[in-house]
């Protein structure tokens, strides 16, 4: 009977990257790192070692550049995975300059091989075998061709007891193709850049026997080296809809005194809520109510800011609350995010507050805030964010920016009411000379909601919700009819 051979996996220390790989990195596998100059290959290279690196299992840092390593750790000592303390000890770094400008490749390959009998590391890297290429030289009959060399180099790296990177270039040069069928591992790292943001993007392209995660994959060099944003999977399978569940319907209370009658009791928990508006209708002050609310009744929530900080745009409550601790906040105006970072980081804030209810203020500044790279797709990505955090059970409350023309009825710039459960619109209207705001409940799925549209003010303690309007059936379709404000 044929037993499968189990293979240990090594935790990487990188964030994210264990998620790609399908549970970390095999052990003795042999690993391509490619891709262009200044992509970070060798701030992965050095992040990898420094986590790995014990003095159970030590590392052999081969580099084949003119510079010595002591400046090139000079730059990497910024980084904070970076120990002084295993230098020299668990980890040892060879420079292969005097032989590779000798242009033979055997004694390249001599001293490779002595210097790994010698110290039996249990991690082997070689920055970089592209450098190596170009600086060599094949005159003499006797040397090994460049080919030769790296597949030679790739079967003893494949052979050593030791866990081994090769770093390099662009996966598409034809001289390093051979290393390729040897190889178990390939992981391509890219980058693009747009006006003033710059997106780096990392792909699995090969891991032998595990199931890696498809795709693309968005990552950023910080302080703290590489932070990989695996792409978030929509959940498979079906579930049933709150609506359709046995029971009663849970539902949240909105903070806004008859609004929850409007929606038919509140909204139901786990659903998604677009309150679209224009500039000035008072979407952030419902927000404000809806997060109010829940942290009076004890569920905590997040909000994810792309304008404006809540000190400057929202009420002293909330910044109160954020400061307290019982309000999560994600604040960013950078304008190279991806969507799959922000929903990392919120993800990550909802498991650590135990968040239940989640507010996106505004999808206009999230357009903004994402890199241009990704904005043609960023309905999809909407669409994989939405089904993520309906996933994990919050409830979400995203408001939508709209110019408000009077003349048609739009929920969304982007084509995306149909991903949420529940639609508020808010409108301003001409009455008497002055601009009056009302409100209407579109749809709640799965729930019997008002149809009334009715004005309301934003006063020092929030919305206040009037009568429903009459004697104006044309106030949605903008057909000029005079409208009766009913007394309160």
């Amino acid at each position: 009977m044929n037993q499968s051979v189990s293979i240990n996996q090594l935790a990487t220390g990188v964030p994210g990257l264990d998620a790609i790989l399908g549970g970390g990195l095999p052990e003795f596998s042999f690993n391509l790192i490619v891709g262009p100059p200044g992509v970070g290959k060798t701030t992965l290279a050095h992040q990898l070692m420094f986590a790995l690196a014990t003095p159970e299992r030590r590392a052999l840092y081969f580099t084949v550049l003119g510079e010595p390593p002591l400046k090139m750790l000079r730059y990497q000592q910024q980084f904070t995975f970076f120990d002084v303390a295993k230098v020299n000890d668990t980890l040892r770094f060879v420079n292969l300059a005097d032989e590779v400008a000798s242009g033979r490749f055997d004694q390249v390959l001599a001293r490779m091989v002595k210097e790994v009998e010698a110290f039996s590391p249990g991690l082997v890297f070689v920055d970089s075998f592209r450098s190596l290429l170009g600086e060599s030289k094949t005159d003499a009959l006797e040397q090994i061709s460049p080919q030769a060399f790296i597949q030679h180099l790739g079967v003893h790296l494949s052979s050593w007891q030791a866990t081994t990177f090769l770093i390099g270039e662009d996966p598409s040069q034809t001289e390093i193709h051979p290393v390729f069928t040897v190889a178990d591992g390939l992981l391509d790292l890219r980058q693009s850049t747009y006006r003033n943001s710059m997106v780096r993007k990392i792909q699995v392209v090969k891991l032998r026997g595990q199931a890696t995660s498809p795709g693309i994959h968005t990552f950023r060099i910080g302080g703290g080296g590489i932070e990989i944003f695996p792409a978030a999977a929509v959940p498979g399978g079906a579930s049933p809809a709150p609506a359709a569940a046995a029971g009663p319907m849970a539902r949240l209370a909105m903070g806004v005194p008859g609004l929850d009658a409007m929606l038919g009791g509140g909204l139901p928990s786990g659903y998604s809520l677009l309150v679209a508006g224009p500039s000035g209708s008072g979407k952030t002050v419902l927000a404000t109510a809806f997060l109010a609310e829940g942290v009076r009744l004890g569920e905590p929530g997040v909000i994810v800011a792309f304008e404006q900080a809540p000190a400057q745009s929202w009420p002293r409550t909330i910044d109160g609350f954020v400061r307290a601790g019982q309000i999560g906040l994600i604040n960013t105006r950078l304008l190279d995010l991806s969507i799959d970072e922000i929903v990392q980081r919120l993800i990550e804030l909802i498991h650590r507050m135990r968040a239940t209810r989640v507010v996106i203020d505004s999808l206009s500044g999230f357009e903004l805030a994402v890199a241009p790279t990704f904005r043609e797709d960023f309905r999809e990505s909407l669409f994989r964010m939405v089904s993520v955090l309906s996933a994990l059970g919050v409830t979400v409350l995203m408001t939508s920016e709209l110019e408000d023309r009077y003349t048609d009825l739009r929920f969304s710039p982007y084509g995306s009411a149909f991903l949420t459960d529940a639609i508020i619109v808010q409108r301003y209207v001409e009455l008497q000379g002055r601009l009056k705001r009302v409100m209407a409940v579109v749809k709640v799925r799965g729930s019997a909601h008002s149809d009334e549209l009715r004005f309301y003010e934003i006063t020092g303690e929030g919305i206040l919700l009037g009568a429903p309007v009459t004697g104006y059936e044309g106030l949605l379709s903008g057909r000029p009819k005079p409208a009766q404000e009913p007394q309160r």
